[in-house]
């Protein structure tokens, strides 16, 4: 065509280009994704009126704060999960608490193999910020450790509890024991005790019961560890000097944040009625107990409610602080506080650099620790304060900070007033879960659209501080 041709075309005839939109999805979007896609697939099977005993279907709102809590292996619930879920409901809620807990990476790498599928570098990225690997390399190997010790524990646990259940429920109490097992591993805190008749008791009813005690605080404890350190305990045994700085932290705090906050509620609790006439063994079970499950279990062994308000304090600051990254734990994470503390530490002291066990840390790690605490509290302090809004003067303060404290750092435990909470407050609580289990930053990953970093640098001044 000659340029004469071309120019006699009408310019009404000459048709734009149309840039085909692309959206390539980023680790964290994609994440965020998946998670999302269980959740409502959960919630969609809850509501069914195959999994009411009622026959009935249940309300939206109910499913999916039930299936967040369980994907999110939170714990919190508005039906009590015996009383109100069939077989088929309680089936579809310990899938969604062992898919919660393992990752949602995990199970996609399993349905991979399985289709003979080769797993890719995008793929391994994936993986690598699911399960919270320091790096690509050797993940399908820390893959199938994770498989392998998730299912060999959860199995042990669950013969032990068998001791207990099997004699109070018959052929029944197998299904308790591998329920509660799962529950107690993935830091879940969904329990079966309402075949006791009474809803909402967790395990009360076991205070006095030292096996499942020491089993529940045991599985707690080994989920809330995270795999990360589980592997490299397995890779160099015994040899404390050769474990990576971040296992070490973990395991100091994993001894510190049970026997310090025990010895402290046995101090508040001493003449208070959760305690009372009690013998010294089953005193300090309860403790032992209440000091562990705050750490994202979300069972617990004595009614809430009765405790005082430092024992309620502790339990919030507990729960806010969680477990391990990395793991089926929740909160801001342990070795999130640690950096905060000994930035605080080597500020007052005017060094340079953050010094643990001899090895320094990045100074990005402290920025990145205080973004989270501080992100964490904003999201705690609005969503008390929206809810403590909407709900009547009944529900105190006390328990609305409590609920969401707890819901935020997948914790589970409740003071009770799930149940009672409106729908708005509810949609809330399921926000927190949600926002908790993936990590805030997480969430702010994957809504930001990533920008390049300006190449010009803005003129600094001084603004005084304290």
């Amino acid at each position: 065509m000659t340029d004469s041709q071309i120019n006699e075309i009408p310019v009404a005839d000459i048709k734009p280009r149309r840039r085909k939109f692309k959206w390539k999805p980023s680790t964290m979007q994609i994440l965020v994704l998946g998670y999302l896609a269980i959740i409502l697939l959960g919630t969609f099977f809850l509501c069914l009126p195959i999994s009411a005993k009622n026959g009935g279907w249940t309300a939206f709102i109910d499913s999916l704060l039930v299936a967040t809590s369980a994907t999110c292996v939170t714990g919190l619930i508005t039906v009590d999960t015996f009383l109100h879920w069939t077989t088929f409901g309680q089936i579809v809620i310990i899938l969604l608490i062992q898919i919660g807990g393992l990752g949602f990476m995990t199970f996609v790498t399993l349905f991979s193999f399985a289709l003979g599928r080769r797993i890719g570098l995008f793929e391994r990225n994936l993986i690598a910020q699911s399960a919270g690997s320091f790096g690509k390399g050797g993940i399908l190997r820390l893959i199938k450790r994770i498989l392998i010790f998730t299912f060999s524990v959860e199995l042990v646990g669950a013969c032990l509890l068998m001791t207990s259940f099997v004699p109070d429920y018959g052929a029944r109490g197998i299904w308790f024991a591998l329920f509660h097992s799962i529950s107690a591993f993935c830091n879940a805190g969904f329990d079966l005790m309402g075949v006791n008749g009474t809803p909402f008791a967790s395990l009360t009813a076991y205070s006095d019961d030292v096996v499942v005690n020491l089993t529940i605080c045991a599985l707690i404890l080994i989920g809330g560890m995270g795999y990360v350190v589980w592997s490299d305990i397995w890779d160099k045994r015994f040899r404390y000097r050769q474990y990576r700085l971040h296992t070490r932290i973990v395991l100091w705090a994993a001894v510190l944040l049970v026997f310090v906050p025990a010895l402290l509620l046995f101090a508040f609790e001493y003449n208070g009625s959760v305690l009372e006439g009690k013998n010294a063994g089953e005193r300090f079970l309860i403790c032992l107990f209440q000091a562990v499950t705050p750490r994202t279990a979300g069972f617990n062994t004595v009614p809430l409610n009765e405790l005082s308000d430092s024992s309620i304090l502790l339990m919030q600051i507990l729960m806010f602080i969680g477990g391990n990254s990395g793991s089926t734990a929740g909160g801001v994470k342990v070795t999130t506080m640690v950096v905060i503390l000994f930035g605080l530490y080597s500020s007052v002291r005017g060094h340079k650099d953050i010094v643990i066990g001899k090895r320094s840390l990045d100074l990005s790690l402290a920025k990145q620790a205080m973004s989270l605490f501080t992100i964490y509290l904003i999201f705690v302090m609005t969503a008390t304060l929206i809810i403590c809004a909407i709900e009547p003067p009944e529900i105190t303060l006390r328990d609305v900070s409590f609920e969401c404290v707890s819901a935020i750092a997948t914790v589970g435990l409740t003071t009770g007033i799930t149940p009672l909470l409106t729908t708005g407050s509810k949609f809330i609580i399921t926000l927190l879960m949600f926002s908790g289990r993936l990590g805030v930053l997480t969430l702010a990953s994957a809504m930001m659209a990533s920008k390049a970093q300006p190449t010009t640098k803005r003129p600094s001044e001084k603004i005084l501080i304290g």
